[in-house]
């Protein structure tokens, strides 16, 4: 059952780092200057932002219990 948790928990980081990439357009990597990389995050970039960090610390709490047990 934990691991199929952390199945789960894996697929929605991938998405949703899918959907900030998508979001990010080609600044970074394009000639559009450095003020481009410390952009602001509001609305929904920061929910995403912020939901992503969670996510990934679930993941290692659940990685780490998997060990334990």
């Amino acid at each position: 059952m934990l691991t199929f948790a952390i199945i789960v928990v894996a697929v929605i980081i991938v998405i949703l780092v899918a959907v900030q990439n998508r979001s990010a357009g080609i600044g970074v990597f394009g000639g559009a200057g450095g003020d481009s990389v410390y952009q602001t995050r509001r609305g929904l970039e920061k929910f995403l932002f912020i939901l992503t960090v969670v996510s990934i610390a679930v993941f290692a709490l659940l990685g780490i219990a998997n060990l334990i047990l």
